[in-house]
């Protein structure tokens, strides 16, 4: 659980530094670079999330449970991470409805994904795991909608083809994600 916790420290207090210390993360920009910068963001990113992923392997082979979830939670997850998919992907799709209107949907795509996995999961590492995630793109969202309206930011309005286009990408992707990938990436199987 120590690896867990640590790489969760690591991984999101990287991607906590615009929340916390956004004055600070545009001083060292500006004193060592854009891309020193961000390959010291970049490695200490992965570093966390490999630290994540061993520490979250480790912990399940000794699981605590803290509850079981009723079946039905399955079934409300898969239906939460089409949701998080379809945010996922528009974050990409240009000029998408979905990007106009909640501004930075890959944050909200995390939170449906934290969200999920936690109401379908009822032990230690997948609450502290998830739990982590959730809390983090919580803050993330509401730091970045204020930092969004301090500077004016206006998002371009989107049009129906790539709306429809970002629906259809992210309804392929996490099903194929939840059919083959998950499985195969994770050791998890939601569907067998």
């Amino acid at each position: 659980m120590a690896y867990l916790i640590f790489g969760l420290l690591l991984f999101l207090g990287v991607h906590s530094v615009r929340i916390f210390a956004d004055s600070w993360r545009t001083q060292t920009i500006a004193r060592v670079g854009e891309n020193a910068f961000k390959g010291g963001y970049t490695l200490l990113s992965l570093l966390g999330f490999v630290l994540i992923v061993w520490g979250f392997g480790v912990a399940r082979e000794v699981p605590v449970v803290l509850w079981t979830p009723p079946p039905a939670m399955r079934h409300a997850a898969a239906l939460f991470n089409v949701l998080a998919f379809v945010l996922l992907m528009a974050a990409y799709v240009p000029r998408n409805g979905i990007k106009s209107r909640v501004h930075h949907p890959m944050v909200l795509g995390v939170k449906t994904w934290a969200f999920a996995h936690l109401i379908s999961n009822g032990n230690v590492a997948h609450v502290v795991l998830f739990g982590g995630f959730l809390a983090w793109a919580v803050l993330d969202f509401i730091s970045a909608r204020r930092r969004d309206r301090a500077q004016g930011v206006q998002y371009p309005s989107g049009t129906v083809s790539a709306t429809m286009l970002t629906v259809l990408l992210g309804v392929v992707v996490s099903g194929v994600f939840a059919m083959w990938l998950h499985g195969l990436l994770i050791g998890i199987k939601p569907f067998g």
